[in-house]
């Protein structure tokens, strides 16, 4: 079987994976800039169906309100990428699954989109889980459009992991 990654990210999918398989833990995501990148990493692994819960992909802020209950005084008050809309976008998920945690991330992949004070590759990811846990990154990424993309899959695996361990 071929994996349509590199193999950092099959590795991090492939750990995720057999982690949440042995704990007996779900996972759900919620997606803006990734565009579902994360969901597809882990439905390539094997096994992967009895972890991924489900997943969102809310590219707009509409999206994001109907589908997660990201609040429109969130969005405009500190606009889509934002800490404050990674947490919301965490915790609606947590809200509309049953998964045990759950990771989004909401960014500026480029070429477009960029404004004074919020780059072009600026990503925020967060994790949260039923226990109350809820960790957030903020990171602005170098490269064009599916660089930033990359990265910010590759930090979510990532993310996700450290969460789980």
């Amino acid at each position: 079987m071929t994996f349509p990654f590199p193999q950092d990210v099959f590795l991090l999918a492939q750990k995720i994976v057999e982690t949440c398989l042995i704990s007996g833990k779900t996972l759900a995501l919620a997606e803006s800039c990734t565009g579902g990148l994360v969901a597809s990493a882990i439905t390539s692994i094997p096994g992967s169906s009895s972890v991924l819960e489900r997943g969102f992909v809310v590219y707009t802020n509409i999206a994001k309100q109907e589908n997660l209950d990201v609040s429109p005084e969130i969005l405009r008050t500190f606009t889509a990428v934002s800490e404050e809309t990674a947490r919301a976008m965490a915790q609606g998920t947590l809200a509309h699954s049953h998964a045990d945690f759950t990771f989004s991330v909401t960014g500026i992949a480029g070429p477009g989109g960029a404004t004074e004070g919020r780059p072009v590759g600026l990503v925020h990811l967060c994790v949260a889980g039923r226990d109350g846990r809820c960790v957030h990154e903020r990171h602005v990424f170098p490269g064009n459009r599916e660089d930033v993309r990359m990265a910010a899959l590759l930090r979510g695996l990532k993310m996700i992991q450290d969460f789980m361990s």
